[in-house]
């Protein structure tokens, strides 16, 4: 890595003016154009940086998931007043669930307390449901176009190597060091290009494993010799694998049995009904797959449902019903599979 060596001249807090403009000037002429960042409207910007925690831009980006939300919920009133069924099925696909019910909490605390008007001052935003340190700066930069602490994975990965930080960034101290930083780095001049361009950088170039050093912008200001090695965690916990049992019945009418969730992680979500493994044996597996959520690695087993019978929670749904109710993505694509057979 001598040739890295060779290109480090000063940290960017000793020149914050010149690495400013080097980032800057970079995103303006590299920077890519995504839905969200032709706004400044601060409801789909939390829009967009819920979807965008815990998934991939290419898969809110690919299925349109940012653009349909907001056409069936244009603004803060319209999301407040959403049921859960409706809701779920715009977010259906997504996953975590969780976050789409916390959106509506704080569009309803944004139309109850502030008329309908996001506040623009970080303190107030984290009063709101469901802010927190990072959607609070990102609304504060990209909406309000003030300087802000703004931190994701790719920017924790970058400020890593830059500054050659060797500390395990999901420890506590590190990652308030580095909001710290990313607050001292930010061009109070534009600092929603700033943001956006540190993400993008992270995301592009100063990217996971291997990073691409020798077309970087800010090169010169990062004092990593080794970045392959940054940034440093703490040992992962083993993935668990489980496996899930499903029945599938459907009748002459072509309904077809379903249940619905109740618990915290898929609660108002249909699937297929769930049984033991002992329940399922010696009746035919007819669909296999496998996801993971979190830690887990789950198998979903889906078997013939001759011999078993509604249980509590159990409903039979119309075929015409079946695309308009919101339902977990591995169930979905199980039932678009069996249905094609039917």
């Amino acid at each position: 890595m001598d040739s890295l060596k060779s290109r480090f001249e000063k940290l960017p807090f000793e020149v914050p003016d010149e690495f400013r403009k080097a980032l800057g000037d970079w995103f303006s002429a590299e920077g890519k154009d995504y839905p969200w960042r032709r706004t400044r409207d601060p409801y789909a910007i939390l829009v967009s940086e819920m979807m965008l925690q815990q998934t991939r831009v290419a898969h809110v980006l690919g299925k349109g998931y940012f653009t349909r939300f907001l056409e069936a919920f244009p603004d803060v009133k319209s999301l407040a007043a959403a049921d859960d069924s409706r809701l779920l099925k715009a977010w259906e696909g997504l996953g975590y669930y969780r976050r789409a019910r916390m959106l509506r909490a704080t569009a309803a605390a944004v139309l109850n307390d502030h008329g309908g008007i996001f506040p623009d001052d970080e303190a107030t935003l984290l009063a709101l449901p469901g802010i927190g340190p990072y959607t609070a700066a990102a609304l504060l930069s990209f909406a309000f176009g003030k300087p802000s602490a703004l931190v994701d994975g790719n920017v924790h990965r970058l400020l890593s190597r830059l500054m050659d930080d060797a500390a395990p960034i999901d420890q506590s101290a590190t990652r308030k060091r580095h909001t710290d930083w990313a607050r001292a780095l930010c061009d109070p001049e534009n600092p929603r290009r700033h943001h956006y361009a540190m993400m993008e950088l992270g995301q592009t170039i100063c990217r996971p494993g291997v990073p691409r050093c020798e077309v970087c912008p800010v090169g010169k200001f990062c004092k990593a010799t080794e970045p392959q090695d940054l940034p440093m965690k703490k040992k992962r916990a083993a993935i668990t694998e489980m496996a899930e049992h499903a029945i599938w019945i459907h009748d002459k009418e072509e309904r077809v049995l379903l249940h619905r969730e109740s618990g915290s992680r898929r609660n108002g979500l249909w699937k297929l009904p769930l049984r033991s493994q002992q329940e399922c044996a010696g009746s035919k597996l007819i669909f296999s797959d496998t996801y993971t959520i979190t830690r887990y690695k789950v198998t979903l087993k889906i078997y013939e449902g001759a011999g078993h019978f509604p249980e509590e929670g159990d409903e039979w749904i119309s075929r015409d019903e079946l695309t308009s109710i919101p339902m977990a993505a591995p169930f979905r694509r199980a039932l678009i599979r069996l249905l094609a057979d039917l």
